[in-house]
């Protein structure tokens, strides 16, 4: 795929609809995310975060979808090949798979120390036994919980990889294709910080008010509540990049500095 370069004033990513369609998702998704959280006693709140992040995922996916390529005169086409990792931000990129490395991690350790709750379903609680007595705690992050939320990563990665593809191939010109990237790998990032969040925070949460957990669980502890931490400052700087793209933000510096 050659490279061209459209003389056209307005990208795609300025387009309307594309940011109706993420304000559109955001909306859902949060909708979505608090009609979820009041189910099951709370423990609904695991399914809310990475229902909140697909939502936000479809409705970037959507916008670009709905958005046309820029068209126009061209000006120059050069034979250097497009890629996609030639348009995503590096360092949010690197640190979003490492999110997403240990979002995995998690749920792979969480799920295979989870046992059944009270009402006997499995995988939602941890159980300890120490000095005589047995302590159970919910909910917890087991496979019960934990494969809807690797399920909903596989959907947004597949989802936004092939966007990220579809954008790097199509006719238009190159800022906008970086700012449309910046924003599918934003809507990635909701998915994995959204969903390392609740499940950093619930299985904290757990280990903190069991006795039994030892050495094993403060040492836990000290890896999850960085986790949480981080996850918590990524989710919400990643919907910024999503409802406010770059193309936008530049353009009102653009037309402050005229003035």
């Amino acid at each position: 795929m050659t490279d061209l370069d459209m003389t056209v004033p307005a990208t795609a990513s300025r387009a309307p609809a594309d940011r109706y369609a993420r304000w559109t998702g955001v909306a859902t998704g949060a909708l979505t995310a608090c009609w979820l959280s009041t189910l099951g006693h709370g423990d609904g709140v695991l399914y809310a975060t990475p229902a909140f992040g697909l939502c936000a995922v479809t409705g970037v996916l959507t916008g670009d979808t709905l958005t046309a390529p820029a068209r126009g005169a061209v000006r120059t086409a050069g034979l250097a090949p497009r890629r996609v990792r030639d348009y995503v931000p590096p360092r949010t990129t690197l640190l979003l798979i490492v999110l997403a490395v240990a979002l995995v991690a998690l749920l792979a350790a969480a799920g295979s120390v989870a046992s059944p709750d009270d009402l006997g379903r499995a995988g939602r609680a941890l159980t300890l036994t120490c000095r005589g007595m047995t302590e159970r705690h919910g909910p917890w992050p087991g496979f019960s919980y934990g494969l809807p939320m690797l399920a909903s990563l596989a959907v947004a990665t597949g989802g936004c990889g092939w966007s990220l593809r579809r954008i790097a191939t199509r006719p238009g010109d190159e800022q906008s294709r970086r700012d449309r990237s910046l924003a599918i790998v934003a809507a990635w990032g909701v998915v994995v910080s959204t969903s390392l969040l609740g499940a950093a925070a619930t299985a904290s949460g757990a280990l903190t008010d069991m006795t039994c957990d030892g050495t094993a669980g403060t040492m836990a502890n000290a890896l999850l509540l960085p986790l949480a931490l981080v996850s918590l400052v990524t989710a919400p700087w990643m919907l910024f990049t999503i409802c406010s793209p770059r193309a936008a933000r530049r353009r009102r510096t653009d037309r402050g500095a005229r003035r």
